[in-house]
């Protein structure tokens, strides 16, 4: 037995909206040399990013918020689960973004386009901020007493000197644009995808979270604002409308024949014809000589209904000698 699909059905890719893939490939490109060169020339604030540290630290503690420690904590149960934090923080951040503007691309073009403009928006303002405030992670920060997974467990993406990290700013932790990547891309497929599972891609930012909170690479408030920038992004930047194909019939099954209404009925002395349909129900009486009254039964239309003539008339035009 063959079932009719219960959602709507994805529409095919519109490539007439797709931008071309040499232009898009030295874009993309250019945006991450962009950043990468902002990340190190923010670097060597050694001693305000320890100040900014501390404040962040004693802000999370008047907010009432959770404890780093509580989910290293969990983490540090098992050299296998810390680990695996740690390969999930080192290896799938830029992959996954990467996979996920591929297939924007070749499925949907329209939320492609859209994606990048607020990865875009996002890792700018993210850029700009991170040369206003370097920040320390709280890895860093003696009063967290965290433990640096990374440099104590493996793998690690930072070098043994922080200050002088040519691949990176490991003074950059606010905000977050481990959690807020995730966050955009989840969020993109959410909105360009209909299956009813969809909102499954959320879990990818909610383990990037807990992710980079366990392993004291970043606080709660560097998640905070990246989530506050990317709703920015997300007002400015409105997503594309959602377009449906009409539903097929399923297979082997005929599509219903479309109803035409009747244009109109008409009466005549033997009859009541039906223009646009042969399908009519009669009921015919003999009310007086030579006369014969029709009644149609249209679905969908109101006749005009014949008065009926007392059941003497016949009689009475019998003993007036007129012939029928």
């Amino acid at each position: 037995m063959i079932h009719a699909r219960s959602g709507p059905v994805d529409p095919e890719p519109d490539t007439s909206v797709r931008p071309p893939l040499v232009r898009e490939l030295f874009l993309v490109a250019g945006l991450f040399l962009v950043y990468k060169l902002g990340r190190l020339a923010a670097n060597g604030h050694v001693e305000e990013a320890f100040r900014n540290a501390g404040h962040v630290w004693d802000l999370e503690r008047v907010l009432h918020l959770p404890d780093e420690g509580a989910v290293q904590g969990l983490l540090l149960h098992g050299h296998t689960l810390v680990q695996a934090a740690n390969t999930y923080y080192a290896t799938v951040h830029f992959p996954a973004t990467l996979v996920v503007l591929v297939w924007l691309y070749l499925r949907r073009p329209r939320h492609y386009v859209w994606s990048r403009r607020v990865l875009a928006v996002l890792t700018g303002a993210a850029l700009a901020l991170h040369l206003l405030f370097p920040l320390a992670p709280p890895r860093m920060l003696p009063a967290a007493d965290l433990v640096d997974t990374g440099k104590v467990y493996g793998p690690s993406v930072y070098g043994d000197t922080p200050a002088d990290d040519s691949l990176a700013n490991q003074f950059a932790a606010m905000p977050s644009l481990h959690f807020g990547w995730a966050l955009a891309v989840a969020v993109g497929l959410v909105v360009a995808t209909r299956s009813r599972w969809r909102l499954l891609w959320l879990l990818h930012p909610l383990v990037t979270l807990l992710v980079i909170v366990g392993t004291a690479n970043h606080y709660w408030l560097d998640a905070i604002v990246v989530t506050a920038l990317l709703s920015v992004a997300y007002a400015a930047l409105r997503p594309p409308a959602r377009t449906h194909r009409p539903r097929q019939a399923p297979a082997g099954q005929a599509a219903p024949p479309a109803r035409i209404p009747a244009p109109g009925a008409y009466a005549s002395g033997t009859g009541t014809r039906v223009a646009g349909t042969g399908a009519f129900e009669a009921r015919t009486g003999m009310y007086g000589a030579g006369e014969r009254t029709t009644r149609a039964r249209l679905p969908g239309i109101r006749t005009r209904r014949t008065p009926e003539l007392p059941a003497r008339a016949p009689r009475a035009y019998a003993r007036s000698g007129v012939r029928r």
